[in-house]
């Protein structure tokens, strides 16, 4: 189904300029958008997959990866096609970069579907997979549906969105997951053909807003030097040094073929990264604790064996043993099943 994109201008000569992304493709009529899921016709921008769906699941909350927000639970995760970036390593390039198929749900069918996974230990709905930012049109109808329907909302996106179709939808979203792919302007050029400093806007709006997370997947080769990765989470700690960093192990994907991270990078990193954040994860890589300790007086407080996971030590929002305020969403909610 195809909608009226919500944020583009008219030019001369029936062409049009989006403006959801940094991008601010100029388009011809009959032309696409970089993300591909724009195109103009006869001088009107249309996004072609309003309500658009080609990946539905219900996943532990910790796939995401969110790790600090309603630990142990489940979420309704739900992808469209399309991406404004063009990472020749992507995961997910089947939906992302190519014409997966695809169905229909409206936003009052993606609440009934929520509610009917609420017995599954399910909080709300991910917009995932692919860029969901790409799919602003329906977000700004169906977040606020999902939000008064007494659910949570959450994105795993790559954060390159304009400021002004951001503040739209930010009050209706309860957490992200936000790509930090690397800290190198070079390497957002060569390897998204996209730019980082948009993307570190939306991660500093976001984070001063609502619940932010961030995931860097390590590249063999490309962004894995102990010195990137020191100026990342120097830059993450001067938002705030408790706002979890993912760091992910890259396997072969796509168009890039280079050697898989090693575990010595792996654990370079986190150590690295840990010397300015309280608390930095590793995934895509057994064997890690990934456990969540108390950033005053370690104890712990979440313990996590793959997606099993573990309440510890733990008083409301605050470290049982010290008292220290725990950076956790956590609140029960009566009527859900918490799964462990």
């Amino acid at each position: 189904m195809k909608a009226e994109v919500a944020f583009y201008r008219r030019l001369e000569e029936k062409n049009v300029k989006c403006e959801v992304c940094p991008h601010n493709c100029r388009i011809k009529p009959g032309k696409r958008g970089i993300c591909r899921v724009r195109v103009n016709l006869d001088g009107t921008l249309y996004a072609t997959n309003y309500g658009e769906y080609s990946s539905l699941a219900v996943d532990p909350i910790e796939k995401k990866p969110l790790y600090h927000f309603y630990p142990g639970w489940n979420i309704l995760s739900v992808g469209t096609v399309g991406c404004n970036f063009s990472c020749g390593f992507c995961q997910n390039y089947r939906i992302a970069h190519e014409d997966a198929p695809t169905r229909f749900l409206s936003p009052d069918e993606l609440l009934r579907l929520a509610e009917e996974c609420r017995s599954r230990g399910s909080i709300g709905v991910a917009y995932t997979y692919s860029e969901p930012l790409m799919w602003y049109e329906y977000l700004r109808d169906v977040l606020p549906v999902i939000k008064e329907g007494g659910f949570k909302n959450v994105l795993v996106t790559n954060g390159y969105i304009n400021q002004g179709p951001l503040e739209e939808i930010l009050p209706h979203i309860d957490a992200l997951n936000i790509d930090l792919k690397s800290f190198s302007a070079g390497f957002y050029r060569s390897h998204c053909r996209g730019r980082l400093e948009p993307v570190k806007e939306t991660i500093k709006l976001c984070a001063g807003r609502t619940h932010v997370e961030v995931t860097t997947l390590l590249i063999t080769g490309l962004n894995d030097t102990p010195k990137e990765i020191e100026e990342l989470s120097q830059w993450i700690a001067g938002i705030d040094p408790s706002i979890p960093l993912h760091l992910s192990a890259y396997f072969p994907a796509y168009k890039v073929s280079l050697p898989p991270t090693s575990r010595a990078t792996m654990t370079m990193a986190r150590e690295v990264a840990g010397r300015n954040l309280n608390y930095v994860y590793v995934g895509n890589m057994a064997g890690f604790d990934n456990d969540t300790l108390c950033s005053h007086c370690r104890a712990l407080l979440v313990t996590r064996q793959g997606y099993r996971i573990r309440l510890e030590n733990l008083d409301g929002d605050r470290c049982a043993v010290c008292g220290q305020t725990a950076p956790l969403v956590n609140e029960k909610k009566e009527g859900f099943d918490h799964q462990t």
